[in-house]
């Protein structure tokens, strides 16, 4: 090294649920951890305050949200998937991946559990992790031709009625050409990672994160034709809000970010080309997440690997 030159110092965001006492419990070890390693947390100040970081000699304050995440090389996010999302917000488009440690209740797009903490810190201190993409949507809302709105989705773009007593009645069209009029209480449309969520309880299929692909999802449609459907990547995909409908609507990205929608407005969503940039901790299979995630039965399996497991042991596999 040249004289007169400086190393830079390693910086991770930190993202904690600001009203869960478990968060910041756990966001205080994290710091004094990373703190001892010679790495920088940064933490933004409003989000300090709720958590009692505000005073840590080992935290780093920042007040601007959208740039909160730039010279960091990594998210680290304490939470459920409500906060995991907002962590996504700020990091994406900054090349810097999402590392979800999971304090909430299924938290799906979490790599870690609470009890997991020591090895995930571990873990970031030697950049022992690998990251992968999550494709997400852009959306933008018209009304009378002109633009109103512009956002963006990793988990669902959604479409819902704003009046409980009142249906929606919505036209959804692919590549230019119309599909279907649905009656519903609203459509879903998502990724393969928000196939699990709002689109899984809509009644959509579980796609695996590694499919290129959109899901049309109709909600409690009055309809023959209503069933969820998957489209290729680049599908354009518009759904207009019937001008003579009863009901007005509303457009959700993520269940975070929303936007009125009267009657006529035209929705379009694509594929984006900023993806979401996830850490993961291990190589285990999706179908392992799903099992756990969703507390599945896997009584009665007789995999080839737990029947030479049996046979290394010195068990003669079952054929019960």
């Amino acid at each position: 090294m040249s004289a007169g030159s400086t190393t830079q110092r390693r910086k991770v965001l930190l993202v904690a649920h600001p009203r869960r006492q478990e968060a910041q419990d756990v966001a205080a070890e994290v710091v004094e951890r990373l703190h001892a390693a010679g790495i920088d947390v940064v933490v933004q100040r409003d989000e300090a305050t709720a958590v009692k970081l505000v005073q840590h000699p080992g935290v780093t304050l920042v007040d601007d949200a959208d740039t909160a995440a730039e010279g960091c090389e990594l998210v680290c996010v304490l939470g459920g998937d409500g906060t995991i999302l907002r962590g996504a917000e700020v990091s994406r488009g900054t090349g810097a991946p999402l590392l979800g440690v999971n304090l909430g209740h299924v938290g799906f797009l979490a790599e870690a559990e609470r009890e997991d903490i020591d090895a995930t810190v571990e873990h970031i201190v030697a950049k022992t992790y690998s990251v992968e993409e999550r494709m997400t949507l852009e959306v933008s809302a018209y009304v009378n031709g002109d633009p109103v709105y512009t956002s963006w989705a990793l988990n669902e773009v959604t479409v819902e009625k704003a009046n409980r007593e009142r249906m929606l009645e919505v036209v959804a069209e692919i590549d230019g050409r119309p599909l279907t009029t649905w009656g519903c209480d609203g459509v879903v449309v998502a990724t393969p990672t928000g196939s699990t969520a709002y689109a899984f309880s809509a009644g959509g299929p579980v796609v695996w994160p590694d499919v290129e692909a959109v899901l049309l999802v109709p909600i409690s449609a009055h309809a023959l034709f209503a069933r969820p459907m998957v489209l290729g990547p680049s599908s354009h995909l518009a759904l207009e809000v019937v001008p003579d409908t009863l009901g007005t609507g509303a457009l959700w990205c993520d269940g975070r970010r929303a936007v009125d929608l009267p009657p006529g407005a035209r929705i379009e969503v694509v594929r984006s080309q900023t993806p979401v940039r996830l850490a993961r901790l291990t190589t285990s299979p999706f179908t392992d997440r799903l099992v756990a995630k969703f507390d599945l039965s896997i009584h009665g399996w007789r995999g080839e690997a737990r029947r030479e497991g049996a046979v290394r042991g010195g068990q003669a596999p079952s054929t019960a």
